[in-house]
């Protein structure tokens, strides 16, 4: 295997372009809810049938995480993530030109695939673009992008900057990563060049689940898990908890944007945290203080101000250990499956994603209230953090030496 890094030349230019990457893959993330309102009425859809378009989207990112995942371990990251930013900017471009609901699923379904795809490629790039003590920040940088493009898109929405079109959403996400394409495919350095010594997908996945890191990918996947099962089941229901509580709609949507800004904010914070020296007491605290904020959204009174900053300590919580858990995943297996680890995790976590809103539909059936679903994510984020924290003892007791 051989192995080419440049932190000093190309470590910056590949970062910014993860991260501009991750801004556009975190709008396409948002764009089917920003389209949705518009949307629905010109199909006619039935609330089934939005749950399903939702859906679509979230089965494709599983599928796209794999596949993306492989193809950084066999072709290299630059080439996986072009052509996952070709393949959800053509079918995002698609969507918009969609004539029945069946082709809305099929186009959403493999937006998602693209979208996907991304994220295991855009996580390698920015852990490979710097040296090992910086890791966990470069990933957050990259991270924090995704939240951000998600606000931009809320922003859009609330603004009505689309001109009520739903179509311009999607054509927007579309040509956005088109245009990134040729910068990517010229500008990013090759920080890792590798001839790679596992030839197979069968090969990859048998080192990911050789006795040696067996025990690290169960506690990275159940990490990955719970982790997005908390994000996704906030993103469907704290709206829904703040109308409940007497915020009018357009109130929820700037607290749902402060939500995404506190995100951004968030990562920045738990990439520090992990490349701390010692990063397993400050890695805790972040989840316990997610926890805590998790309560103190729960119980906040009707009162905008205070929802208002209740939703950006939320958002920031929330996505700082999010951050925590992209950053750590790059670092717990070798270069030659790394795309191949990541990607998977990735995958295990879209399953929360799907997990979460269920979930919360289970518990409001049984008469849950949107308050008491949301202190029933503070045990399943405290689980989190003891996984991640176990994770993190394992990886320290591997580095010292025998």
């Amino acid at each position: 295997m051989q192995t080419i890094t440049d932190h000093r030349h190309g470590g910056g230019r590949a970062l910014t372009l993860a991260f501009l990457a991750a801004v556009i893959e975190g709008f396409d993330l948002q764009a089917a809810g920003v389209a949705v309102p518009k949307l629905a009425p010109a199909f006619g859809l039935t609330p089934q049938q939005i749950g399903l378009f939702f859906s679509s989207a979230t089965f494709g990112l599983i599928f796209g995480a794999l596949a993306g995942g492989r193809i950084a371990d066999a072709w290299g990251r630059r080439t996986g993530l072009v052509i996952a930013l070709v393949a959800f900017g053509v079918f995002s471009i698609a969507t918009a030109y969609t004539a029945s609901f069946e082709q809305l699923l099929v186009m959403r379904f493999l937006t998602g695939v693209g979208l996907g795809g991304a994220l295991p490629n855009l996580v390698n790039i920015a852990a490979e673009s710097t040296d090992a003590a910086n890791r966990g920040k470069a990933v957050s940088i990259m991270y924090a992008g995704i939240p951000l493009g998600g606000a931009i898109a809320s922003g859009v929405s609330m603004l009505g900057l689309h001109g009520g079109d739903w179509h311009m959403i999607f054509l927007v996400g579309g040509i956005l990563p088109l245009i990134l394409v040729p910068f990517v495919h010229f500008l990013l350095p090759p920080l890792a060049v590798v001839k790679a010594q596992v030839k197979s997908a069968s090969g990859a996945l048998s080192q990911v689940f050789a006795p040696g890191t067996l025990a690290t990918t169960l506690a990275l996947w159940l990490s990955f898990f719970l982790g997005l099962l908390v994000v996704y089941l906030l993103l469907n229901w704290m709206p829904q908890l703040l109308v409940s509580r007497g915020l009018e709609r357009s109130e929820a949507s700037t607290v749902q944007i402060l939500f995404n800004i506190g995100g951004v904010l968030g990562s920045l914070v738990g990439g520090r945290m992990l490349d701390r020296a010692r990063p397993v007491g400050p890695v805790a605290l972040c989840f316990a203080a997610a926890a805590a904020a998790l309560l103190m959204l729960a119980t906040l009174p009707a009162n905008l101000a205070l929802m208002l900053v209740g939703g950006a300590l939320v958002g920031g919580a929330i996505l700082c250990v999010q951050a925590i858990l992209y950053g750590i995943a790059p670092q717990c297996y070798p270069f030659e499956i790394r795309g191949t680890g990541v990607g998977t995790a990735v995958a295990i976590g879209r399953l929360g994603s799907i997990a979460g809103p269920l979930l919360a539909g289970a518990l409001v059936a049984a008469g849950f209230t949107p308050s008491g679903v949301m202190v029933s994510l503070v045990p399943i984020t405290l689980a989190a953090g003891l996984t991640t924290v176990v994770l993190l003892i394992r990886r320290r007791a591997a580095a010292r030496p025998a």
